[in-house]
């Protein structure tokens, strides 16, 4: 008898303990990923940008907001939130706290599917062979979350809204041009709006997304956009060891699933991000993380 339940048994034990520590140590495990872009002309001086995404943050994350908010001691130049920012209707007054002095610095942000619609349970096999079914497929066409009231938080920072939008700002020495789009997971991206060629006067320029979809992507590149950000993939979230992510959860192939590489003609860089879904609180071979990128001459 005891031979017949020792695998059942020790199988159990191990689940429970993987799961332990991708609940409790590893989604609270946070690392800043450090990494140099050369997209600047020669001769300029570098900036820091700091690259925060998908926090989906509930009031009771403590650790996490006190670790965002020690990011200030980086002393970027510009912040850059790409969406998924809030889990719950109580989260935006937690999120500004989390920035504290990051919101006194130059910042541009747009929104993801999670800061509209509060987060459901969704079957985690299906990122496998699928990308996760948004709040649109679900019949969900009015958002419950407080998005409008973050935005306005964030405006009222002196934060550009890149929405759909086009911006621009000074950011160090550097005449920085942005475009931005909606989030495109849930039909809300409007690149029409934004499209056309940069403006050659400015230093660099920028693309910010939620989810970078290859198509969206091209359009940026060949508009003339130096460097491309975005998140929403979670750098797969759960990874296999000496495999990697086992699904993106949007269009982009599995070695671009976070960090930095080429897209076409601009550089891209996907934040692997710092929460999860409250529905699904796990990371496994994939930390949490915020990016510090500088830029620097070609």
């Amino acid at each position: 008898m005891r031979k017949r339940y020792a695998v059942p048994l020790s199988l159990l034990g191990t689940g429970a303990a993987t799961f332990g520590y991708a609940s409790v140590i590893e989604r609270n495990w946070f690392r800043l990923r450090r990494v140099d872009v050369p997209v600047l002309p020669p001769g300029r001086p570098s900036v820091k940008i700091l690259h925060i995404s998908d926090a989906h943050l509930t009031p009771g994350r403590t650790r996490l907001i006190h670790w965002v908010r020690a990011l200030d001691a980086l002393e970027p130049d510009l912040v850059v939130n790409t969406g998924d920012t809030l889990a719950h209707r109580d989260a935006i007054g937690p999120f500004l706290e989390a920035l504290g002095p990051l919101l006194d610095r130059p910042g541009v942000f747009v929104y993801g599917s999670n800061d509209l619609f509060s987060p459901l349970f969704k079957n985690p096999l299906r990122y496998i062979w699928r990308t996760s079914k948004s709040d649109y497929e679900r019949g969900r066409r009015d958002p419950d979350l407080p998005y409008r009231e973050l935005g306005s938080s964030l405006q009222a920072a002196g934060w550009l809204d890149l929405n759909n939008r086009i911006g621009r700002l000074k950011v160090g020495e550097l005449d920085v041009e942005f475009g931005g789009i909606d989030d495109s997971h849930i039909d809300r991206a409007r690149y029409d709006k934004i499209a056309g060629p940069v403006d050659p006067q400015a230093d660099v320029h920028i693309g910010v997304m939620h989810s970078p979809e290859p198509h969206n992507l091209d359009r940026f590149t060949a508009d003339g956009y130096d460097l491309l950000l975005a998140g929403h993939t979670h750098g797969g979230q759960v990874c296999a060891p000496f495999y990697g992510a086992l699904a993106t959860n949007c269009g982009i192939d599995r070695p671009r699933v976070k960090g930095l590489h080429k897209h076409r003609g601009s550089w891209l860089h996907v934040s692997a991000g710092l929460g999860t879904s409250p529905k699904a609180p796990i990371r496994f071979c994939c930390p949490p993380e915020a990016t510090l990128l500088t830029l620097v001459p070609r």
